[in-house]
């Protein structure tokens, strides 16, 4: 490929010249390089990155892993991604090659990320560690399916954090139903909360409502999409998984209080949002709402939390509960069953119980009379 020598300002120039995946003759140029070998190490970089070749810098891979990845995740889902690849692995690994980087690299870059402060001083919390770590994995994972990478540093390195949270916040009804009277005073805030807490639906879900979604007859809300603030920009994407599609029965006082609410809403359009405005305000009101209530601040998100620890505590199985709430698998349905310890006394109650009852020998049926051994004096 050309490097030139431009003499009016001293620098050099490369016109590279290459066949895209279509096959077509594309051209692209870069000026400015101080040095010949700067301009040839630019040049032999795009020839990496056109042929795919792992010897390309970490930086350049991104590029191709953008382009893979952009188009088939949702607006948000990308923007948290790269996020974390622009702050968390770019500054560290942009200008290694990426199949140089080995298992120590990744170690020592994991030991830098747990010995940082987030701006209020605080180090990062072992869940966002291992988002962190899970996003370079995935990187690399998708190097080797498809661009020929031979293994994950990653998998060797090891992981760093935790998968999710010790413990899960929540509110028993009655804390819930002191916090709801203390925002009655805002129809729009308590109705919205009454959806999240006695439906266990998300805020995403929540906020993209609108009245055609409500059969009053039937008492049912449907949900089939999610609403989010992206860069300015009010999002309706598709819900967060497949089986985040479905109709939730209402409780009957929930179902005349939501008709009695979209009633009062002068002129809305069946297509209309029924709550129009953002996760902020939401966050808001839970203060405003904790503060006049005192009871104890939760995430409005923990509202889910506790409306599943409801159903649980209510006795229905796990089934039935992932169906109504939209968890992807039954197992994470599973993960809530730790946050009603009075179960577990109620469990070694029974078994108390159990313990002081007569049993009946498997061997012998319930009414079947006593043995009685006789000695045997011929024997003796």
């Amino acid at each position: 490929m050309p490097v030139y020598k431009e003499e009016k300002t001293n620098t050099w120039r490369v016109i590279y010249r290459y066949t895209d995946w279509k096959g077509e003759r594309k051209q692209t140029s870069k000026r400015g390089f101080a040095t010949r070998r700067e301009a040839q190490a630019w040049e032999r970089e795009q020839l990496n990155k056109v042929t795919a070749d792992v010897d390309m810098t970490f930086a350049s891979f991104i590029d191709h892993y953008a382009e893979d990845m952009k188009t088939r995740l949702k607006e948000n889902t990308w923007n948290n991604k790269e996020h974390i690849i622009r702050t968390k692995l770019l500054p560290y690994f942009g200008k290694l090659k990426l199949s140089s980087i080995t298992p120590q690299q990744i170690i020592t870059w994991q030991n830098e990320l747990m010995n940082c402060k987030d701006e209020n001083g605080k180090p990062y919390s072992p869940v966002y560690l291992r988002t962190i770590h899970t996003q370079l994995s995935a990187v690399f994972n998708h190097a080797v399916r498809y661009y020929k990478l031979k293994e994950n540093p990653c998998q060797k390195a090891g992981a760093m954090g935790k998968k999710k949270a010790r413990e899960m916040n929540f509110w028993t009804k009655d804390k819930y139903l002191r916090f709801a009277g203390a925002i009655r005073d805002k129809p729009m805030a308590y109705h919205a909360f009454q959806m999240l807490y006695w439906c266990g639906i998300r805020e995403g879900e929540l906020l993209a409502l609108t009245p055609a979604d409500f059969d009053f007859t039937r008492e049912t809300v449907t949900i089939s999409k999610s609403y989010q603030r992206i860069k300015g920009r009010d999002v309706i994407t598709d819900p967060k998984t497949e089986k985040s599609n479905r109709t939730i029965t209402l409780p009957d006082f929930l179902a005349a209080e939501m008709r009695q609410y979209i009633d009062s809403l002068y002129g809305i359009q069946p297509d209309e949002r029924v709550f129009p405005f953002t996760n902020s305000f939401l966050h808001h009101e839970m203060d405003r709402g904790c503060r006049l209530s005192g009871v104890k601040r939760i995430r409005v998100h923990d509202l889910r939390h506790s409306a599943i620890s409801l159903l649980i505590d209510m006795g229905f199985s796990p089934l039935a509960i992932a169906d109504r709430v939209g968890h992807e698998a039954i197992e994470i349905t599973y993960n809530y069953a730790h946050l009603f310890p009075s179960k577990q006394q109620d469990m070694a109650k029974q078994l108390s119980q159990a313990m002081k009852e007569p049993s009946v020998p498997p061997d012998r049926p319930p009414d079947a009379p006593k043995l009685t051994l006789v000695k045997n004096e011929s024997a003796a």
